[in-house]
Order: C-alpha cells, then sequence, then structure tokens
C-alpha cells in the first residue's frame, strides 16, 4: 500500500513550501495522525460480530480553540488515505442527523419493534461496511437525544473495528457539560478516550483571525468581485468545511440560519435588519458564533427602522468581541444619510471601523 504520501510527510513537504508554518503543536498532532495513518494500513478489520481480529488502531481526538488547524490537519490524514481504505469525512451535526432520520426510518418499518436499541446495532453494521475510517469535524454534544444514541453507536462501531478521528473546541470530559442525565453519558467520554488518543492544540497561532486581518473583513461596493471575496473569506475561516443550517431560538422565536460552519455564520442584512428583531436577538447570535459575515447592507437614506436595527446589531457584536466580515454599499461614514440618527450613528461608523483593526481582530 502507499505510505510514500504520509500525512507527516506531506506535512513536511508543506512547511518547506512556505504554505504552512512551524508550529510545535501541530507537529505532535500530526505526529499522531501519522501513527494512525500506518496502522489504518496495516490493519485487517473484522468481517462481523463473532469474527476474531487485533483491536482496531487507536483514533484520534483533536481539540482547542478556533482558528487553531484541526480540521487542516484531519483533511490532510485523509486525503492520504489510499482509496482501498473507505473513509468518510462528515461534520458531525450532520452525521447525527442522519443518525435520526435512520432510527426514524426503521421505526417506520414493519414488525420493527425494538425501537433504537434493535436500530443502532444494525445502523453500525451497515457504517462499518461502508468505512473503515470514519472522520468528524466539531464533535460536539448538546442534546439529550444524542447524548443517550452515542455511547451505544460508538462502542459497536469501535468493536467492528471502525477508527475514528475528530476535532471538537472541547475537550472530552467537558462534552454535554451541564446536560440532562449527564451521568449515564460519562461511560461514553471514558469509551472516547480509551479508543482515541486525545491531543490539545493550545497553539499559538489562530489561523482565521490572521485571515482577516491580512484579508480585509470590510468589502465594498456591492458588486461580483466583493461577493468573491467574500466567499472566499468565508472558505478559509470555515477550513472549506460542509455547510449546514441551524436555527436560534429565543423565548419561543425561532432565528432562521441558513448557512454555517464551524461557528461562524453567513446572514443577509435583510435577515437581521429587515425583521423585527432586537438586542436580545443578536445577543443570541453573538453567544453561539466566534464570526458574523453580514451581507449586502445597502445604503440606508432614510430607513430609520433598519439603521437602529443595524447600530443595534454592530453594539452587540462589539461589545461581544465578535468579529465580523461585511459587503456593503458604501464605506462606513457613506452608509447613512438620514436626519433620525445621523448622531447615534456616529458610534456604529466608529465602531465599524475599529471592528476592521488588528488589534479588535486579534484581540
Amino acid at each position: 500500500m502507499p505510505k510514500e504520501n504520509s500525512p507527516l510527510k506531506i506535512y513536511q513537504t508543506r512547511l518547506k513550501s512556505g504554505e504552512l508554518k512551524p508550529d510545535p503543536v501541530q507537529e505532535v498532532a500530526i505526529a499522531a495522525l501519522d501513527r494512525l495513518y500506518h496502522e489504518v494500513l496495516d490493519y485487517k478489520p473484522k468481517k462481523g460480530w463473532f469474527s476474531k481480529a487485533e483491536p482496531p488502531p487507536r483514533g484520534v481526538y483533536m481539540h482547542g480553540g478556533v482558528g487553531r488547524g484541526k480540521s487542516m490537519l484531519m483533511d490532510l490524514f485523509h486525503s492520504c488515505l489510499p482509496e482501498t481504505v473507505t473513509s468518510r469525512r462528515v461534520h458531525f451535526h450532520a452525521f447525527m442527523i442522519e443518525v435520526h432520520d435512520y432510527i426514524h426510518s426503521r421505526r417506520e418499518v414493519e414488525g420493527c419493534s425494538q425501537g433504537i436499541d434493535g436500530a443502532l446495532p444494525l445502523l453500525a453494521q451497515r457504517i462499518a461496511e461502508r468505512n473503515r475510517v470514519l472522520c468528524f469535524d466539531e464533535f460536539h454534544v448538546v442534546d439529550v437525544a444524542d447524548a443517550m444514541i452515542l455511547g451505544r453507536l460508538f462502542r459497536a462501531l469501535y468493536e467492528l473495528g471502525v477508527v475514528v478521528v475528530s476535532t471538537s473546541n472541547w475537550e472530552p470530559d467537558r462534552l454535554y457539560e451541564g446536560g440532562l442525565q449527564r451521568d449515564r453519558f460519562l461511560p461514553f467520554i471514558e469509551l472516547l478516550k480509551e479508543r482515541q488518543e486525545v491531543i490539545y492544540l493550545d497553539s499559538p497561532h489562530d489561523y482565521r483571525t490572521q485571515f482577516l486581518a491580512e484579508g480585509g473583513n470590510y468589502f465594498t461596493p456591492l458588486n461580483e468581485n466583493t461577493l468573491a471575496k467574500m466567499d472566499d473569506m468565508f472558505a478559509k475561516l470555515t477550513d472549506g468545511a460542509e455547510l449546514h443550517s441551524d436555527e436560534i431560538i429565543v423565548k419561543g422565536r425561532e432565528i432562521p440560519v441558513n448557512v454555517t460552519a464551524k461557528d461562524v455564520v453567513r446572514f443577509s442584512f435583510a435577515e437581521l435588519c429587515e425583521k423585527p428583531l432586537g438586542a436580545e436577538d443578536y445577543l443570541a447570535i453573538a453567544e453561539r458564533y466566534h464570526t458574523v459575515f453580514l451581507q449586502d447592507i445597502p445604503l440606508l437614506g432614510n430607513k430609520r427602522n433598519e439603521a437602529k436595527r443595524l447600530m443595534n446589531l454592530i453594539d452587540v457584536l462589539y461589545e461581544n468581541a465578535i468579529n465580523v466580515v461585511i459587503s456593503a454599499a458604501a464605506a462606513p461614514d457613506g452608509l447613512y444619510a438620514g436626519d433620525d440618527h445621523a448622531y447615534e450613528f456616529e458610534r456604529t461608523i466608529s465602531r465599524l471601523m475599529e471592528m476592521q483593526s488588528t488589534a479588535y481582530i486579534e484581540g
């Protein structure tokens, strides 16, 4: 099997070319992934529940703050796997949706009365037949239903020889922290730590803020070139991750989220400022995401309601130190020409200018 294109060799090649910068913490992680890569190539998985096989390779669980290169390293590992090693790279949120859909479909099958306990072993078998390696991006557990499913599903996957690689912003012991019936989730945490090598990427570099500082985060005017810059920046800040939808509930009201990945969210001006949203709604967004894309801010003229909402939005994002990426019809001082909020809008202009500074972005 081809071992010349191992993760470590590819990583070293990128270092020499200048594509990557030396990072001692990343080097620890890439060594673990390289170890896993060679073990996976040499491993012969079991073929069924009752067959015997050597213990599967121990996977890798990388956690740390945003912008530390976790997804980049996992993608590098995944790209090195030959076609003879069946594998899948998937956002964990999307994977759990598939799990719930499968359980629901099994319940609708005539004669299937065993519920989750009957469905999960069958699902694990199906997954193992299709993938020897699973790579999960943004592993996180906030839902009690997910928490109750994970232990049984992953134990079955591990027993079938499936190797798991995960990235997360959370260390294993803080997964589902404060969740309902968390005591029933704790055995899964211990199982995870047993079956995956845990690596903390406490890198001194935040590569996402570096992209923002170097590439800019306020683009004008509104045209195809500006849209291309927004798309490029979003891809960089999300490491090209699979996009998904989300929803935020504030006192029973739903704020639809159409595009998000890796705690970066993308909204249009119309979605946030042309609807009856207020500071409470904007705060919920600030608490959920570390970077907010706000697209297509028009010239406000005498749009007093929309201008007021934009002012409230920028105040909340600024006060919570949230990074923003904006496309607008004009520079901050040219957006508003009305009379009602002219004085107040001066503060918004000042904050929009400061939010473009390296000190704010990296702070």
